[in-house]
């Protein structure tokens, strides 16, 4: 028994002892990881640079790029760094840095994901005054709001999570994961993560309800156009948004709110795939597949790259 003065770094998940399956989960992350970095840094690209694409939604997409960029960066490269050399490892600091910054991106990808189905709202239930309601100021003062929040949030989860006395250094899942790291406590759970716990669920409950109404108030407006043109144009916007919000908040809430287990589950390691790796990978591509205008820039970056490699 000991307590967290005395723990020097944790000990993650072992997928295999045979240096072949080892390989085998390096090579499935890194063509994870790279389909992320690609797909991620093609959105940013494609918003920075047409113009036509210099509006709030389309800044509110850039962001979350960005914070889909950090948020497997934070977890992805190490966990490959540990199966290439054959090693469990992660220093005590290593651990509390990925619960810091994976918290602060998956709570600004929460509060960014609201925030542009506001946007959609705004944009289709009150036209005449969305210049005025999402201007450029209101625009950058938002996404301050949601990195400070992030922020706060991350900085009292990391102090309530390691302010625990651990029993064990073994955390049963890829990375540090607040849920497997609280298991390792040996006592209950202090008031600080306990508040920080509640807080998160409310957080997370309310953005939910809150997309929802958003968009039963915004299908209703859109069944109502008579435009079959500005029906589809509409729902283009729409459905992306409305199927990444579905998929990260039902994986999210199935690793956050279930009982966490004291032994390894590949029922936890798929589930924290899913949220954590597999959800902002296929974010640019959900984006993509019914947005003309980003397939549209998208295009011309790479007639451009093939432009200038001809000169």
């Amino acid at each position: 028994m000991f307590n967290s003065t005395a723990v020097s770094d944790f000990l993650l998940l072992e997928f295999s002892e045979i240096r072949e399956l080892q390989l085998s989960h390096v090579s499935a992350f890194l063509m994870l990881y790279l389909a992320t970095i690609t797909g991620n840094a093609l959105i940013i690209s494609s918003v920075a640079l047409d113009h036509h694409l210099h509006t709030p939604m389309y800044f509110f997409l850039l962001n979350l790029a960005v914070q889909d960029l950090g948020q497997v960066s934070v977890i992805a490269p190490k966990s490959m760094i540990n199966s290439l050399l054959n090693t469990r490892h992660i220093s005590y600091s290593g651990c509390v840095a990925q619960v810091f910054w994976f918290t602060f991106f998956i709570t600004c990808d929460l509060c960014i994901l609201t925030v542009m189905a506001y946007d959609r709202y705004v944009a289709i239930c009150n036209p005449l005054h969305y210049e005025m309601i999402i201007s450029r100021q209101a625009c950058a003062e938002i996404i301050v709001g949601v990195w400070t929040a992030g922020f706060l949030y991350a900085g009292m989860h990391t102090i309530g999570t390691f302010t625990n006395h651990f029993c064990s250094n073994v955390v049963n899942q890829f990375f540090c994961e607040v849920p497997q790291v609280i298991t390792l406590s040996c006592s209950d759970i202090n008031p600080l993560e306990m508040s920080t716990i509640g807080t998160g669920v409310v957080l997370g409950l309310s953005c939910f309800v809150y997309i929802i109404v958003t968009y039963v108030h915004i299908f209703t407006t859109v069944l109502r156009l008579p435009s079959a043109k500005g029906r589809q144009k509409a729902f283009s916007t729409c459905i992306p948004h409305l199927i990444v919000c579905s998929t990260f908040m039902s994986t999210a809430c199935v690793a956050y709110l279930k009982p966490a287990s004291k032994t390894s589950s590949w029922l936890d390691f798929i589930v924290a795939v899913m949220y954590s790796l597999v959800a902002p990978m296929l974010n640019p591509v959900i984006y993509s597949m019914r947005n003309k205008e980003i397939k549209k820039a998208m295009s011309n970056i790479f007639q451009l790259r093939y432009f200038s490699r001809m000169i």
